[in-house]
């Protein structure tokens, strides 16, 4: 496997970049490769050659230089170490709270591109970490636990959240620099009928997130996508029109992909945007983020 995989593991390394471009990869579900499948019919996608690059094995992880985490079960921390105070702690990691889904996947293989420390919460750690390897530390445990979400927050700067219903459990957010939340509460309000009805639940939750950040007093953006849809990113260009979310879709790769982007343009308070895909091109999402903020002032 190693040598079927190493031609596009060495193409993967000297295509480092720091915006997605391409892929066909179809998120799935299965045992053993849990994050990413791939039509035999179709060219190998962007965020294949991520994962075959994950999952190369450890001696090319240490060829390319994989970070050195600590110990993911806490050994190796001594309680001076647990008991640092808040603000000598290195606050460098970006927490994506979804690890699980389809959103969180995505977000996390175009973090890992940029070389970034991340970490997300999973409901099953074992097959994060087999996924994923040494390129996320992944954590699984109670939510309503003060001590876990202090764990869980803990040498975190950012909170990427790909789906609804995180923040407005959490209890305090000190801390954290910035908090980046997709939001589809959009879809949900212009739904009716039996839809309106079966998201109901789902939209409630994103209204809750949202109350819950702009009342945090913590610099962040809400992404408020049109419909998300199973269609390749990087082929289409994008509309930030007042209102285009509640009609428009926007590929999941490329919602992955601003989520990331959103990194790069810290609000000095709160900022938010709709997104779908349209017709303007974007080649620098920091200037064009910047750009949408100063017009929302």
């Amino acid at each position: 496997m190693a040598t079927a995989l190493l031609p596009s593991v060495l193409s993967f390394r000297d295509s480092l970049i720091p915006q997605v471009n391409h892929s066909s990869a179809v998120f799935v579900n299965t045992q053993k490769r849990i994050f990413v499948g791939c039509s035999a019919k179709k060219k190998i996608g962007f965020f294949d050659q991520i994962l075959d690059y994950i999952e190369g094995g450890p001696k090319l992880r240490k060829w390319y230089g994989a970070p050195d985490l600590l110990p993911k079960d806490g050994s190796g921390v001594d309680e001076e170490d647990e008991n640092k105070d808040e603000e000598e702690e290195v606050r460098d990691a970006v927490l994506v709270t979804d690890g699980d889904s389809e959103m969180g996947q995505m977000i996390i293989l175009s973090l890992i591109v940029k070389r970034t420390r991340v970490k997300t919460l999973v409901k099953d750690k074992r097959m994060a970490n087999e996924a994923f390897g040494d390129y996320v530390e992944s954590v699984a445990g109670d939510m309503n636990s003060k001590q876990f979400l202090n764990t869980t927050l803990r040498g975190v700067r950012v909170i990427i959240c790909p789906t609804e219903g995180f923040l407005y459990n959490i209890g305090s957010l000190k801390g954290i620099k910035h908090v980046i939340l997709l939001s589809q509460l959009s879809v949900y309000e212009g739904s009716s009928g039996i839809q309106a009805m079966m998201r109901g639940f789902s939209k409630k939750l994103a209204e809750q997130d949202e109350s819950k950040l702009m009342a945090s007093g913590l610099p962040f953006t809400i992404i408020r996508a049109g419909a998300l849809q199973d269609t390749p990113g990087g082929e289409r260009g994008f509309c930030f029109d007042e209102g285009c979310s509640a009609k428009g879709s926007l590929s999941k790769e490329d919602a992955a992909v601003i989520c990331v982007e959103a990194l790069s343009a810290v609000p000095q308070g709160g900022f938010a945007f709709e997104v779908v895909n349209g017709e303007e091109k974007v080649s620098d999402w920091k200037q064009c983020l910047i750009k949408l903020m100063e017009m929302a002032d």
